[in-house]
């Protein structure tokens, strides 16, 4: 019986996380958009699952903004999440979720978005009813939150620039 463990990510281990978020998504995009939220400083929570000493599993939190009424409020924006295909549905995608949402109410975070398959994520508290009023371009049933505090329930999400140059 192997074990798989979940730690926080390393520079070591960037070529590992690419190579997952390539064979996750069978393209490059998400892995380029790792790099590029790691680069500029905007990860927040990043995590590592591992089999046997291998990289099977990659979740990332990056630095979120809503902006209302002049104020900025700090969150989290919940993309990617990968795990490798020969490893899907064994549970990983949901202990990488578990461990990530621990670490950031131990950091004080109050608020994570995600776009992402309702179904899925709303097995983690995540809905588009507490997201809905939220504007963003990626506004839809696809766009929700999950608050574990004091958070804005209205305005615009204002996402790391890396997620504007992935639209572009």
């Amino acid at each position: 019986m192997s074990m798989m463990s979940i730690r926080a990510a390393t520079p070591r281990d960037r070529e590992a996380i690419r190579l997952v978020e390539e064979h996750a998504f069978g393209q490059q995009t998400e892995a380029g958009l790792v790099d590029a939220l790691v680069t500029g400083g905007d990860a927040v929570v990043e995590l590592v699952a591992e089999e046997d000493g291998q990289a099977v599993g990659h979740i990332l939190f990056s630095r979120l903004f809503v902006q209302s009424g002049g104020k900025s409020f700090a969150a989290v924006a919940l993309a990617p999440l990968a795990v490798e295909p020969s490893f899907h549905g064994s549970g990983i995608g949901g202990a990488l979720i578990r461990e990530a949402h621990i670490r950031l109410k131990d950091a004080g975070e109050t608020l994570a978005v995600v776009l992402g398959d309702p179904a899925y994520y709303g097995r983690f508290g995540y809905s588009h009813a507490r997201a809905e009023k939220f504007e963003s371009e990626y506004q839809g049933e696809a766009l929700q939150a999950l608050a574990w505090g004091e958070a804005p329930e209205s305005g615009r999400l204002v996402y790391a620039s890396a997620f504007t140059a992935l639209a572009a």
